[in-house]
């Protein structure tokens, strides 16, 4: 059975390499990244939530999560160097600063990121019979760890840069997930994505997306990113309240066209001085899917999987 277990393990995390490697060799270094990285991480955490965790540490297990992780992230750096960064120019290590771009709606997409990858690296530890601390602290820097090293290969990149604010979000995310761990186990406050069509990608539909499916990825007009905190994490233990419903707060913007508002092609597209880019703020519900009681583990699992999702529902 521990065979059949590692196996899967190592699956996982190869399905994980590959998708990190496919998303970074199209460039998508925005919600693409989140949105299928964390459904690789998602559904990995969540079929090892399913699974009994051991008592005391299994060194084959320990073992097998180090090595594939280690294996996962350095190869899939390296192949990235390859196949991505070579075709441009390299030079001396450099900073850079996109800390006004996209009003940061692309910083709580690497936030988001390094939340969930350090969930999945936590659930790996936990399954290999570590400790609490141990797992958290060292698993849940897993996306902190793979994230910084895209950002040295950035920082040698005459077309990129180190960004210390891209840093700084994959900082926040990874603390979310690790301080809510060791605090209460869980995590009552989940990072949470939604999306709906902007009218402002057909401006820019090479940046921003000329179609469905890559104005999701691409447009962050349309992106939501949210705070979900579930109600009955902090009531008492008898409380009858509904243990699925949350409460969300969530940050978008609009009327972006360009990352920076002083951007190039404004100088010769007039349409820049029409639109002035603002933040919004929202409050609404949402629904822990996960935290219904399911007669069957698939459904647990379907629903976990995609539990990165804001539940549509009346916003303010």
């Amino acid at each position: 059975m521990d065979i059949v277990i590692d196996n899967l393990l190592k699956i996982q995390l190869n399905k994980l390499n590959i998708q990190i490697t496919q998303l970074y060799l199209n460039r998508m270094k925005r919600i693409s990244l989140l949105v299928f990285i964390l459904i690789s991480t998602l559904c990995e955490g969540q079929e090892l939530k399913t699974l009994d965790y051991p008592d005391s540490l299994i060194k084959k297990r320990r073992n097998t999560v180090i090595i594939s992780e280690s294996i996962a992230t350095i190869s899939s750096l390296a192949l990235l160097h390859e196949v991505w960064y070579k075709n441009y120019n390299t030079g001396k290590f450099h900073f850079f600063d996109d800390g006004k771009e996209w009003m940061q709606v692309d910083k709580m997409g690497h936030a988001m990121v390094s939340y969930y990858v350090g969930i999945a690296g936590i659930e790996a530890l936990k399954w290999s019979g570590a400790k609490k601390n141990k797992a958290t602290i060292w698993g849940g820097s897993l996306g902190l760890i793979y994230l910084t090293g895209v950002e040295f290969l950035d920082g040698y990149s005459d077309r990129w840069g180190f960004s210390g604010y891209d840093m700084l979000a994959n900082t926040s995310g990874t603390a979310l997930a690790i301080a809510q761990n060791l605090i209460w186990d869980e995590q009552r406050i989940k990072l949470k994505f939604s999306t709906h069509q902007s009218e402002f990608a057909a401006y820019r539909p090479n940046l921003l997306g000329s179609n469905f499916t890559e104005r999701i990825l691409k447009d962050y007009n349309g992106q939501t990113y949210w705070l979900s905190l579930n109600i009955k994490d902090f009531l008492k233990e008898e409380s009858n309240f509904p243990s699925w419903l949350n409460v969300a707060i969530g940050y978008g913007a609009e009327q972006m066209v360009t990352g920076d508002v002083h951007a190039d092609w404004c100088l010769t597209n007039p349409i820049c001085d029409d639109l002035t880019r603002y933040r919004q703020f929202y409050l609404s519900f949402d629904a822990d899917l996960s935290k219904i009681e399911y007669k069957r583990k698939f459904f647990k699992l379907l629903f976990g999987s995609f539990g990165f999702l804001k539940f549509p529902a009346p916003t303010y």
